[in-house]
């Protein structure tokens, strides 16, 4: 938490294809030791990848994943006499973008497809139809929130 006051939220550039800013932040999220064209191929390989599959528009397949990735509810730890408990919080807006986005990314990784585009387009496809890994870890992240319900008058 900052001291002083609220770090300004910067402003990014849409991307050269979509113009989109939240396909700019994924591709920022994706992107490997700023490696940026790398992960921009990567990008519009896996948007290929999925038109040619489902044929539908890969950019409403990939904010149905987004939609379907980002977290209602979290848990935090709050330390209370010498307890500490978990307790279940609203995700803010941009935080639920960025847990999609880096939920999305780190379980495309570890997928086993062959090529990274192949990995993304697959748990892009996965998301959308609400399943895969990164659905999972959701669905867990609200579970545990509504298991420690009962600690929701700590919230501060």
């Amino acid at each position: 938490m900052p001291r002083r006051r609220r770090a300004q939220e910067r402003k990014i550039l849409p991307d050269p294809k979509y113009k989109s800013e939240l396909v700019a932040k994924f591709i920022n999220g994706m992107m490997m030791a700023g490696k940026r064209s790398i992960a921009e191929r990567i990008f519009y390989d896996a948007m290929d990848i999925i038109e040619s599959k489902t044929k539908k528009e890969p950019l409403g397949v990939f904010k149905k994943a987004m939609e379907n990735a980002a977290p209602l509810l979290e848990v935090k730890s709050r330390r209370v006499g010498g307890a500490t408990y978990q307790v279940p919080i609203e995700v803010r807006e941009r935080r639920r973008r960025t847990l999609a986005i880096r939920w999305l990314v780190s379980y495309s990784r570890a997928r086993s497809e062959r090529t990274m585009a192949e990995k993304l387009a697959a748990e892009l496809m996965a998301a959308a139809n609400k399943e895969g890994a990164t659905i999972k870890k959701r669905e867990d992240t609200h579970r545990m929130a509504e298991a420690n319900k009962a600690f929701a008058h700590f919230r501060w």
